[in-house]
C-alpha cells in the first residue's frame, strides 16, 4: 500500500520519516550486518542503525504524544518541526550504537540543527532540506577524528552534493540526494580495500541510503527501489548471507597477511555530560588511545564511540572531562577482524552462549575471558530491555543462557529473553541476584552438554552461592539492621543489610565471618577500585588463619558501585 505523501517538511513528515527508516533498516538489516566488513568485521552494522533509529521513532513518538489534546478542543495541535527534529536528534544520539549509528545521530543531529533554527516555522521546503542535509554532512565529518573515503561519510556528502544542484521542492531533493548516495555507495568498494577484496559495498552507507529511501517515500509516497547500490550483492536467503560474511572475514585477513595491523580489541560507547572545552581535551586523550573515534553531540550531552586496547582508560578519559553513563563495553571476539585462527565461519551461529550483565570492566574482562558476552551496567544505570536483547543478539547463538547478575533487572531479562525467543533464540534465564552468583554459574558452563543439564547445573551453582557486598550508604535510613547515616559502610548479605559500621575492613570481616558461619568452601572477593587495596588482603588472612579448609579467589572488579562483592560456594 503506498505511503500518503507530504508536501511540506513538516512535523508529521519528521514522524513519518523516522517510521519509514525503521521499517526499511529491519528489512535490510541482516543484509547491512552480512557485508560489514570496516572498520571491524563484527557483523552489527545493520543492527546499530535500526536500534539507533528506534530510540529516535520512540522520542518522536513520544513528543507527539505529549501533545495530543482532546479531539474537539479548538486549539488542537501538534509539535512544531523544530520539537519533532529535536526530539529525532535527542533520541538518535542517547539510543545510537556502534560507529555507523553514532555517525548516523550526527547527521540527523546536523539536520535538527538547520530545521530546528526556523523557530516556530511550521514547516520547510526543498531549500530548507537542502540546508540541512548539507550541514549534517559537515557535521558528521567533523565529528570523526580521522575521516576516511569509501565509508558512510562519503556517501552523505555526495547525497548533499546531488542536493545542492536541485532548485524544487522537498520530493525532488529528496530523490536527488538519494540518487546521489546510491552512486557514491556503488564506488565505495574502489575507495576501501577492504571493501574490494570482499566484494561489497561499504555497510554504513548502505544504511545511509536506506534512510534516504525512506524520505523520498515520505514525500512521493513510494519507495525509489531497492535501497542497496548496483554492485552490492543480491541475496536469496540465509546461504547468500552466511557466504557475504565470511567473504568479509577472508578479505580481513588478506589484509592481515600484507601487513595491515590488528586493530584495538574493544569498542567502547558512552553518553557523556561535560563541557565543550573538556570534550575537545577528551578527543585528543581518546585519539591517543585507539581509533575509530567519533565522539556526537553537544549543548552539554555527548555520545563517545571509540576503539580501544584498553577500555579503563577510556571510560577514565571520560571520568576526567564530565560524568560519563549507559557504558557499554563490546569485546571483539570470535570471527572478527581482530582474531585468526580456526574459529566458527563469520556467519554460522554457535550452538550455545552465555550472556551476562555485569557492574564494572574488571568483570566485564573476566566474563569475556570465560567465553560471555557481556553488558556493562553501572549503579543506578540498568540496561533496558532492548539493550539485553542487542547483546542476546550479538552473541549469535541458537541457544543462550542469560544471566543478570542483579534481582533488580529480574523483570527487564525475562522481557528480553521473551523477545529473543520470538526471534527463533532458545534462552534460558537463570535469576542471579550478584555478579558473585553468575561467576559460579559460568565456572561450571560446558557448552558440550545438552542446554537443559547445562542450564540445570548453572543454576544450581549460582543458588549454592550466597552473596553479600560491602557499601557505602549516601543517605540516613532505615534499615533492616537499624539506622544508618550518610557515609556508614553498610555489610549486605543475600540482599539485606547486616552490619553497620564505620571500618571498610572491619565490615568485611564480620560479613565473612557470618557467611562462613554457615559453612563453606571457596570465597569470591571482587574488590571495587574506590576499596582500599588492604581489604584483600586483610580478607584473605583471615580465611587461612579461621578456615583452613576455604579457599579463596580475589578479582578487580574496576567502577563496579560496592566496595567489595563477596560470594561463598
Amino acid at each position: 500500500m503506498a505511503q500518503v505523501p507530504q508536501r511540506f517538511f513538516d512535523a508529521l513528515a519528521v514522524r513519518t520519516w523516522c517510521g519509514l527508516s525503521l521499517r526499511a533498516l529491519g528489512r535490510a538489516r541482516e543484509e547491512i550486518d552480512a557485508i560489514n566488513v570496516y572498520p571491524v568485521a563484527d557483523g552489527d552494522t545493520g543492527t546499530n542503525l535500526y536500534l539507533t533509529v528506534e530510540s529516535a521513532v520512540a522520542a518522536v513518538e513520544a513528543v507527539f504524544a505529549a501533545h495530543e489534546v482532546d479531539a474537539g478542543a479548538p486549539d488542537a495541535g501538534g509539535p512544531s518541526l523544530a520539537e519533532a527534529v529535536g526530539a529525532m536528534a535527542h533520541g538518535a544520539l542517547i539510543g545510537a550504537r556502534g560507529n555507523s549509528g553514532t555517525i548516523l545521530a550526527q547527521l540527523l543531529r546536523g539536520m535538527a540543527q538547520v530545521l530546528g533554527a526556523r523557530g516556530d516555522s511550521a514547516h520547510t521546503e526543498g531549500p530548507g532540506l537542502r540546508l540541512a542535509l548539507r550541514h549534517a554532512a559537515a557535521s558528521a565529518r567533523q565529528a570523526v577524528a580521522h575521516p576516511v573515503e569509501g565509508t558512510v561519510l562519503t556517501v552523505a556528502s555526495a547525497a548533499a552534493d546531488a542536493a545542492d544542484g536541485v532548485a524544487g521542492d522537498c520530493a525532488q531533493v529528496a530523490r536527488a540526494a538519494y540518487e546521489g548516495a546510491r552512486a557514491a555507495l556503488a564506488a565505495t568498494p574502489g575507495q576501501l580495500p577492504v571493501l574490494e577484496r570482499a566484494g561489497v559495498v561499504d555497510a554504513g552507507g548502505h544504511g545511509l541510503v536506506t534512510v534516504l529511501a525512506a524520505l523520498v517515500e515520505t514525500f512521493t509516497g513510494r519507495a525509489p527501489g531497492p535501497a542497496a547500490a548496483p554492485h552490492a550483492r543480491v541475496h536469496h536467503g540465509a546461504e547468500d548471507l552466511a557466504e557475504e560474511r565470511a567473504a568479509g572475514e577472508r578479505a580481513t585477513e588478506e589484509g592481515d597477511e600484507e601487513g595491515e595491523e590488528d586493530g584495538p580489541a574493544f569498542e567502547v560507547i558512552y553518553l557523556l555530560e561535560a563541557e565543550d572545552a573538556a570534550v575537545a581535551r577528551l578527543r585528543q586523550r581518546l585519539d591517543a588511545l585507539g581509533d575509530s573515534l567519533v565522539v556526537v553531540g553537544g549543548d552539554g550531552l555527548w555520545n563517545v564511540h571509540v576503539h580501544v586496547d584498553d577500555a579503563g582508560a577510556a571510560v577514565e578519559a571520560g571520568v576526567e572531562a564530565g560524568r560519563p553513563y549507559r557504558i557499554r563495553i563490546t569485546h571483539f571476539g570470535h570471527g572478527d577482524a581482530h582474531t585468526t585462527g580456526t574459529e566458527r565461519p563469520p556467519g554460522e551461529r554457535a550452538q550455545r552462549a552465555v550472556v551476562a550483565v555485569v557492574p564494572g570492566e574488571g568483570l566485564a574482562a573476566l566474563y569475556t575471558g570465560a567465553g560471555a558476552t557481556t553488558l556493562l551496567a553501572r549503579p543506578g544505570e540498568p540496561p533496558a530491555s532492548g539493550e539485553l536483547v542487542q547483546a542476546v543478539r550479538r552473541a549469535h547463538a541458537r541457544e543462550v543462557v542469560l544471566l543478570p547478575n542483579d534481582a533488580e533487572l529480574r523483570h527487564t531479562a525475562a522481557a528480553a529473553a521473551e523477545q529473543a525467543r520470538t526471534e527463533g533464540i532458545r534462552v534460558a534465564l537463570i535469576p542471579t541476584r550478584s555478579a558473585v552468583q553468575g561467576i559460579a554459574a559460568l565456572a561450571v558452563h560446558e557448552s558440550e552438554r545438552r542446554f537443559d543439564e547445562d542450564v540445570v547445573a548453572m543454576t544450581s551453582a549460582a543458588g549454592a552461592t550466597r552473596h553479600a557486598e560491602v557499601t557505602v550508604a549516601e543517605r540516613r535510613s532505615w534499615t533492616t539492621a537499624g539506622i544508618c547515616q550518610a557515609g556508614d559502610v553498610l555489610g549486605l548479605i543475600d540482599g539485606d543489610v547486616a552490619v553497620i559500621g564505620a571500618d571498610v575492613a572491619e565490615v568485611a570481616a564480620t560479613v565473612l565471618d557470618r557467611m562462613l558461619s554457615a559453612g563453606g568452601e571457596l570465597v569470591t572477593l571482587v574488590l571495587g577500585d574506590a576499596a582500599p587495596r588492604s581489604v584483600a588482603d586483610h580478607l584473605e588472612a583471615r580465611v587461612r588463619e579461621a578456615y583452613l579448609a576455604v579457599d579463596t579467589v580475589v578479582y578487580r572488579g574496576g567502577r563496579q558501585g560496592a566496595l567489595l562483592l563477596v560470594g561463598v560456594e
